[in-house]
Formats: structure tokens, C-alpha cells, sequence
């Protein structure tokens, strides 16, 4: 398919797409958006499309796809708007300052637990934590894969035995 025929055809399933924008977004100019958002992707990634088979399709599934990413990155980031004269947005995150304290005292317990562990364990499970892949930490320990997903696991079988032992202990002290 040339890049002519391409753009003709993209051009002639935008008047598709259009409600189904809409249908997603329930707003007008967020559904204009996201034509938008769809076509300019489409065009940027039209080496992707496989000649001969469903340009619609294809294209329906790219404004699918960027409507579920978009829904998943605003729903981590909870906005309030504020209802008075100033029109305010208000960040759900700054509301939830009152635990840090204890949110603070908890980590600390976890990882005084953490610490506390065999080094065999320990080591390997930091690692993943601090954003190692398992290979890469398999690599780094000259241990084979299989190894260190068991190690992992099991420092995170010990660590929930410990934390929950505690929380039983501060509720019914002996």
C-alpha cells in the first residue's frame, strides 16, 4: 500500500472514529483530542500496519489503546475541583499528608526487619527492590535465574512471617 492510498483511506474512517471517540471519552473536546492523538499516531506508526489487512480495525484499536493508557495514567492523580468563585483544582495527594508520620515509622520497622534477614536473602530481594531485573541480579550475583526468583521469594515469605508475627504480637501482647 502506498502512502498516498494510506492516507486516504485513514482519511476516510476519521468520520468512523469520531463517535467512538466520543462514546469513550463522554466530552466533546476530549473526543477531538483523542482523534487527534489516534490519527497522528497512525500515521507515525503506518511502517506497523500490515498491507491487506483491516485499516478500521487497526485504527480502532490505537485510539482504544491510547484512550486506556491516558485513563490509567490520570486515575493514579485523583483532581477535586474546587466548586467556588476561584476555580481551584485541588490535589487528592496533598489531602493525604496526615499519615505520613506513621506511613515513616512503618518503613523504618520494614526495614529494620529487612535487615534482620540471612544475607543469602537479603541481598538479592534489596536488589529487586531498588529496580533490578531478575536476570541482571543473576548476572550481578553469578547465581543462576532460577536461584534468585526462589531467594526473592522466599525473603518475602520470611519478611510478611515477621511483619504479621509483630502486628499479632502488638495486638495480643504476651
Amino acid at each position: 500500500m502506498s502512502e498516498l492510498e494510506f492516507n486516504d483511506c485513514l482519511i476516510a474512517n476519521a468520520d468512523y472514529l469520531k463517535p467512538f471517540a466520543f462514546k469513550l471519552t463522554k466530552d466533546n473536546e476530549k473526543a477531538k483530542d483523542l482523534l487527534q492523538e489516534t490519527m497522528y499516531r497512525a500515521l507515525v506508526y503506518k511502517d506497523k500496519f500490515n498491507a491487506g489487512t483491516n485499516l478500521k480495525a487497526w485504527v480502532y484499536t490505537i485510539m482504544r489503546n491510547i484512550f486506556i493508557n491516558d485513563y490509567r495514567k490520570n486515575s493514579r492523580y485523583k483532581i477535586l475541583y474546587d466548586g467556588s468563585d476561584n476555580q481551584f483544582l485541588l490535589n487528592d495527594k496533598q489531602q493525604q499528608s496526615s499519615g505520613v508520620a506513621e506511613a515513616s515509622i512503618a518503613a523504618k520497622d520494614i526495614w529494620t526487619k529487612i535487615n534482620k534477614l540471612p544475607e543469602i536473602f537479603r541481598h538479592p530481594f534489596v536488589m529487586f527492590y531498588e529496580g533490578y531485573k531478575y536476570d541482571e541480579i543473576a548476572t550481578m550475583l553469578t547465581v543462576p535465574l532460577g536461584t534468585i526468583k526462589s531467594r526473592i521469594h522466599f525473603c518475602r515469605k520470611m519478611l510478611k512471617e515477621q511483619l504479621t508475627r509483630n502486628n499479632v504480637d502488638a495486638v495480643y501482647p504476651s
